[in-house]
């Protein structure tokens, strides 16, 4: 990597008002999954913007990646904390987010009032297949790093069996994973010890805003008081608003029991927002029913489609949920949906917040000592187990949507394995797969009339 003359002088200081513009606009083209949203804020805010160090941007990331959540998102968030305070971590953490809310909710009211029309619906036709192609490229992508040994597949291997054959819950999954992994870190230390991670830093792109030996700013020094405060109010933010959805509407109200479960669901987000889905198809589709297994794919598919972490899909969830549930009455469905939406995106993101503001100080305090841990590398070999059940649950309802009884869809799973070849083969992105994988359902949808008239011509001829 070519190295920049360190000897050009410091970016200026930027205000609220240029942090503000560069988090809108990060999140309306922070497409790519984690790791091209990674690559785009290391790109903007290290290499042209220098705003923070090669060294304190890893670092940051480091911690990020140990959290539950999505690690792009409390990155900026980490980084809008370091240079604006608290403001400055909501600020960035929110506007990373806000486009791809608005833009799910727009889509959901799409789907849920126009999906059947003929054009929409071929639309989803040729995407369902291609999102299990892409659901089964993660789960290659996480394993062939994830699994070094065969300790590792064993993992694995048991989590799959775990939920696909016993359907054991996916908390008591991860919680028994961690427990093998924190045995295991004693007993077989090298089996869970991570090769490389994301390493040291080695380019120098000049002096930066926050560079290696800037002195931690004031607000991120730890204090008990600090930590307490932050802590306090955070509880207050959750309990304020749990509270509220159980006053008003009952603690079995379908908002209240949104706010719960998604809270939980959180927590639970390790290895990223693949290995949370099932947990949110285990309770959204099959335990409160709040959509079908139909609605759970052209979600995953359309969260695809947007930018943002993945994990966005929860709002669309929230939304079908909200619509179908009629929260309002059925004169208010689109209102219903919205707010649904946006509750179901608040307990989801505030943990993450929480996370950064509670742990950024004791971070600023130890640069270049955190590690994964070996209850985390086992948890993340679990996780490869459960996208893999994920792939298989889309496979089953997409190329037999009438169950095993009903006919095979020979159309879908031609189209299936084009994406898979050309995710694993051409190494095409996911955005173009889905784009290629839409037009071809909306095509076959328009000419299959035609097809059917030329068939029958050619029968009664």
């Amino acid at each position: 990597m070519k190295q920049t003359d360190s000897s050009q002088a410091a970016p200026l200081p930027v205000s609220r008002g240029q942090a503000f513009w560069y988090w809108l606009k990060l999140g309306f083209i922070s497409f790519g999954g984690p790791a091209g949203q990674i690559a785009i804020m290391h790109q903007d805010l290290v290499e042209k913007r220098r705003w923070i160090s090669e060294n304190r941007y890893l670092h940051a990331l480091n911690y990020c990646m140990l959290l539950p959540g999505p690690e792009a998102q409390q990155l900026a968030t980490y980084i809008g904390w370091l240079m604006h305070r608290g403001w400055g971590a909501v600020m960035a953490g929110s506007l990373f987010v806000l486009p791809s809310v608005l833009i799910l909710i727009g889509l959901g009211w799409i789907y849920l009032a126009l999906g059947h029309l003929p054009a929409v619906a071929g639309v989803l036709y040729g995407i369902k297949p291609a999102v299990t192609a892409i659901v089964l490229f993660a789960a290659y992508r996480i394993g062939s790093r994830a699994l070094k040994n065969w300790v590792l597949w064993t993992i694995a291997v048991l989590a799959f069996v775990a939920i696909f054959v016993l359907d054991a819950p996916f908390p008591l999954i991860v919680l028994a994973a961690a427990l093998l992994g924190a045995v295991g870190g004693k007993v077989a230390p090298k089996k869970f010890a991570l090769g490389g991670g994301h390493g040291a830093a080695k380019a120098s792109y000049g002096p930066a805003l926050i560079d290696d030996n800037t002195p931690t700013p004031a607000h991120a020094r730890f204090t008990w008081w600090r930590l307490t405060r932050v802590v306090t109010i955070g509880l207050a933010l959750w309990g304020g608003a749990i509270g509220f959805l159980c006053a008003r509407y009952g603690w079995h109200g379908a908002l209240t029991q949104m706010g719960w479960f998604f809270t939980k669901a959180a927590l639970l987000t390790f290895g990223g927002a693949y290995a949370v889905l099932p947990y949110v198809y285990q309770g959204a589709v099959e335990h409160y029913h709040w959509l079908t297994p139909t609605q759970m794919i052209d979600g995953l598919a359309l969260g695809e489609t947007t930018p943002g972490p993945l994990i966005m899909v929860v709002t669309f969830v929230g939304f079908v949920a909200g619509w179908t549930q009629q929260v309002f009455g059925s004169d208010q469905v689109f209102l219903g949906g919205v707010v649904a939406a946006l509750v179901v995106t608040y307990f989801t993101f505030l943990p993450s917040f929480l996370f950064i503001l509670a742990g950024g100080p004791l971070v600023e305090s130890t640069h270049g000592d955190l590690k994964y841990t070996a209850p985390l590398t086992a948890i993340t070999a679990a996780v490869v187990g459960v996208i893999l059940n994920l792939a298989v649950f889309f496979a089953y309802h997409t190329l037999w949507p009438s169950g095993f009884g009903g006919r095979f869809d020979g159309v879908s799973a031609l189209i299936g394995l084009a994406a898979l070849l050309a995710l694993f083969r051409c190494k095409v992105g996911v955005i173009p797969v889905i784009g290629a994988a839409g037009v071809a359902g909306l095509l076959l949808t328009l000419l299959k009339p035609w097809l059917l008239a030329q068939l029958g011509g050619l029968l009664c001829s």
